[in-house]
Formats: C-alpha cells, structure tokens, sequence
C-alpha cells in the first residue's frame, strides 16, 4: 500500500507540471489571439460586497469557450489533488495517523492544499493566468517531497497525540496553501502594468483575490498557532519556547494580521499591500524549511 501511496505521489507531480506546461501555452495563446483583435469595451462585476469595477476586454475574466487545452489542463490539476488525496490516505492508513508527522509528509500535504486552493479560487474567477505561478510552487514541493526519506518510522514522543497532531498540522497546510494562492495575486498585481498581455486579469481582481486568499489564510494560521501551544504544552510541559519554526510562525501570522489590518482599518490598496503578501509568503517558505539550518524543537520536520 506504501509503494502505490508513492506511486500516486508521482502520478501527480507529473500530471501538476504537465497541467502547468498547458496553461503556460493556453494563456500564451490566448494572449497571441487577444493581441490582434480590436479593443471593445465592456462592464463586468467583480469582487464582493457589491463592489464593481469596470474591465475593458484586457482585463476581462480569463474563460476558455469549450474543451481546449486550457479546459483540459483544469480536469489535471483537479485529477492530481484528487491523486495526492489518495496517496496522502493510504499512507494514513499504513502509518495509523494523519500523513504530517516528517518533512516528506508535511510537503506532500503542503502541494495537496496549495492544488486544492488554486483550484477553488480558478473556479471561483475564471482566471487561468494565477496558474503560472502557482503551480510552479506545486511542482516545486512535490519534486522537493520525491527526493526525501519516504519510509515510515515510529513516531516520536512528542508526536503521539493523533488528534493534535490531525488538527495543527491540517491548519498550517491550508493556511499555507491559502497563502501561496495571495502571492501569486500579489506578484501578477504588481506585475500587471508591465506585462501587456490582454489575456491577464485586471488589477483590482487580483487584489481582490489576494485578499480573499488571506482571509481565509489568516484564521487557518491563528487555529495552527493556537493548537500547536496546547500542543507544546503537552508534549513539552509549556506553551511557548521561542523555538525556532515557532518564532517563524509567529512572525508570519503578525504579517498576514498587520496586512489584514492595514487592508481594512488604514485602506491599504496597491503596491504596498501586495508586497505585504509577498513578505508573508517568503515568511511561509522560511518557517516551512528553517528548522534545517536552525535546528530546535521542530528539527524532526
């Protein structure tokens, strides 16, 4: 059951980059055909809360009509978190606990969220172009996860409570894949007015994605700080050690609370807002793989 756990996880890294090389190519050829027609100008409501923004055709919702190579490379990303959801349970199974004990584990999890979130915000805009950077951040974690240690071990003491274990580690891959989704709007804003491909959604749906993404970022995030100090309490006899990926979490939910913050009490909008979801995400990244240089209390993961 382990080897096809495996196999699954390859199954869909290969399906993840091949479902990334389609939509690099349908946006590129949207992009080609958008560039030749004459500009007509339309109104589109966008966001929430009632709020509209006019788009001109370069800004529309990026929809493919039938099933060309943009539909079909929807039904592999949607194919391979159904396969990393698969793998991710048999290897439960084998293991007797939830699939977030080690570093493998963790990783394999973080993609299987990051995919699921792509795939929830693409359905809920139409946006084809999120794509180009988020499921490189998807390949990315899965190439990452085949070359390390797939064998299962015992657990370690601090690691054998199954419901906490469930509990903090699910929020953390949710936040984080949430996370991953704001970044992607936040670089393709900022990139928005220097790339002049038509194809490409309008800045203010792309904050409205960033923005999205993190509310539901920010409360996974607050859930997984909270559970891991009952958690630390537990396993470790206290709440809080200033551990490193500790630290790092920390830090990464004051980014994501001060953005939130700056969003809706200050009118934060723009540039300054989308670097802000940047720095959270290279925050993401630093608590994901930190323990490797600094060792601590999470070194086992």
């Amino acid at each position: 059951m382990l080897d096809i756990s495996n196999l699954l996880h390859n199954a869909a890294l290969l399906m993840t980059v091949l479902a990334l090389i389609g939509n690099v190519i349908a946006v590129a050829t949207r992009a080609r055909l958008r560039s030749v027609q004459t500009p007509s100008r339309q109104r589109v409501a966008v966001g929430a809360g009632g709020a509209d923004a006019v788009l001109d055709d370069a800004m529309e919702p990026d929809v493919d009509e039938g099933r060309g190579l943009g539909w079909y490379s929807d039904r592999l990303i949607e194919l391979s978190f159904v396969t990393l959801t698969i793998s991710l349970v048999l290897r439960s199974l084998v293991t007797g606990h939830a699939p977030f004990a080690n570093q493998f584990e963790f990783s394999t999890a973080f993609a299987w969220a990051v995919l699921g979130c792509f795939a929830y915000f693409e359905w809920r805009y139409k946006i084809r172009g999120l794509a180009l950077l988020v499921l490189p951040i998807a390949v990315a974690l899965l190439f990452y996860a085949s070359n390390l240690d797939k064998d299962v071990s015992p657990l370690i003491p601090a690691l054998q409570n199954s419901l906490l274990l469930t509990l903090h580690v699910f929020t953390a891959v949710i936040g984080n894949g949430a996370a991953a989704v704001s970044f992607a709007a936040a670089v393709l804003f900022l990139a928005r007015p220097h790339i002049h491909w038509k194809v490409l959604p309008s800045e203010e749906v792309l904050e409205e994605i960033g923005y999205r993404a993190v509310v539901l970022a920010f409360p996974m995030l607050t859930l997984m700080i909270v559970l891991g100090a009952l958690w630390a309490d537990t396993a470790w006899g206290r709440y809080w050690s200033w551990d490193p990926k500790e630290t790092a979490a920390l830090v990464t939910w004051l980014i994501y609370g001060a953005y939130l913050h700056a969003r809706v009490i200050a009118g934060w909008r723009g540039n300054r807002a989308a670097w802000l979801l940047i720095l959270g995400f290279v925050a993401v990244v630093f608590t994901f793989l930190g323990n490797h240089w600094f060792g601590g209390l999470h070194s086992y993961a």
